[in-house]
């Protein structure tokens, strides 16, 4: 028999830490789309219970969904279970209301509770369904805080921090040998289907920095005009930076005294200037690391720096994710999983680049060194910064 209290516990766990910003937000808060891009943090409470609902609790015949009409509304991307609502229009979702939601989850969160208890054999799909539910709670902090930056009160979500900046570090160059290596998941433990399966690649000696790029190293790069040097940018990031007028990471100003500040959950504060740089898209994160000399990790790099120099290199995890010169496609011998399921990662390979890591954002235990994120080249509302690579001449 399973340790069923155990499993119970995590999935209590998971669950509780989803609602952690729910006392500091109104339901107003919790019911507005700040952009095509982000959600209402009521959509995401509501889609990360339709997920557990969806996939292990209507396999059972005698279950009673909440509501019938929540598979549509707050059903993602699977087109295998069946329409959804159009993305676009999450925040005009009113009805149902934010307590309806609340009442969908405890719902919910009964029926798996017992299910468990039950001792049955969902362990694979529990699993998911948790792991599925920490990364929207990584985007629940993310759109919450693309809402609050929309808004002219400027409001701060939570208590300014102390402030405390970084220690300085001295930048280093760290030496890979590359050679042949095996990237993608290894062992025992959980793992998305995208990271599998462990394949040997062949890596060409290259240096990658000890450090991420902090908001100094990306301030002297404004202040040399980075931003409005077309050589710097690709054809199509260069097109972006004129269209869409961009000066600066998302959620910097100036003001008039010429003092740099950044947005965050605590509202608008003095720009930590050793803290690694967050918000840029791949476009500004490429155009910095060849300003700089440099250039950008593919991914293979980044993993077989992680594995092999992981004491060397700080800000791995936790800190921001970093992006890299891979595109988001599939490991070689790539499996899609049976049914709805199979929807989760593979159909978005196309258009995307890879990033590796982790933020502040994402919860404890949830990343590890074969994890593979992935944004379009344009995103900047996730916490995403850089390391910068370079290559080494073969010996």
């Amino acid at each position: 028999m399973r340790d069923t209290n155990s499993r119970l516990q995590r999935f209590q766990t998971v669950r509780a830490a989803s609602c952690a910003l729910l006392p500091f937000l109104s339901a107003e808060d919790c019911c507005v789309q700040a952009m095509p891009d982000a959600s209402p943090l009521k959509w995401h409470l509501a889609h990360t219970s339709w997920f557990f609902e969806t996939f292990i609790l209507s396999r059972d015949e005698q279950y009673q969904p909440f509501n019938p009409a929540f598979r549509t509304l707050f059903n993602s991307y699977y087109n295998g279970v069946g329409p959804q609502y159009p993305r676009l229009q999450r925040g005009l979702l009113t009805r149902p209301g934010f307590a309806d939601v609340l009442d969908y989850r405890a719902h919910v969160d009964a029926a798996m509770a017992a299910l468990i208890l039950s001792d049955s054999d969902v362990d694979e799909l529990l699993e998911l369904g948790l792991q599925h539910e920490q990364q929207h709670q990584e985007l629940m902090h993310t759109d919450i805080k693309a809402l609050l930056a929309m808004n002219p009160l400027q409001p701060a979500l939570l208590p300014a921090p102390v402030a405390k900046e970084a220690a300085s570090a001295e930048k280093q160059w760290i030496a890979c040998d590359g050679g042949l290596v095996s990237i993608g998941h290894r062992g025992e433990g959980f793992c998305f289907d995208n990271e599998l399966p462990s394949h040997v690649v062949f890596v060409a000696p290259f240096a990658i920095d000890s450090q991420l790029v902090t908001n100094a190293d990306y301030l002297t790069f404004i202040k040399d005009g980075g931003y409005e040097k077309p050589h710097l940018w690709l054809a199509e990031a260069w097109q972006w930076v004129q269209r869409e007028q961009v000066a600066m990471p998302l959620y910097w100003q100036c003001d008039e005294a010429g003092q740099w500040q950044h947005f965050s959950l605590h509202g608008w504060q003095a720009l930590p200037l050793r803290q690694a740089v967050l918000h840029l898209s791949f476009f500004e994160a490429d155009a910095y690391a060849r300003w700089a000399g440099a250039r950008l990790p593919t991914e293979a790099e980044w993993e077989c720096a992680a594995r092999s120099h992981e004491a060397q290199l700080t800000g791995l995890f936790g800190t921001c994710w970093q992006w890299t010169a891979s595109s988001y496609t599939a490991y070689p011998g790539f499996v899609e999983a049976a049914g709805a399921v199979g929807e989760y990662n593979g159909k978005f390979m196309i258009n995307q680049m890879v990033l590796r890591g982790s933020s502040a954002a994402t919860p404890p235990g949830h990343a590890r060194v074969s994890y593979r994120n992935f944004f379009p080249t344009n995103a900047r509302w996730q916490l995403t910064g850089l390391r910068l690579a370079r290559n080494l001449a073969s010996a």
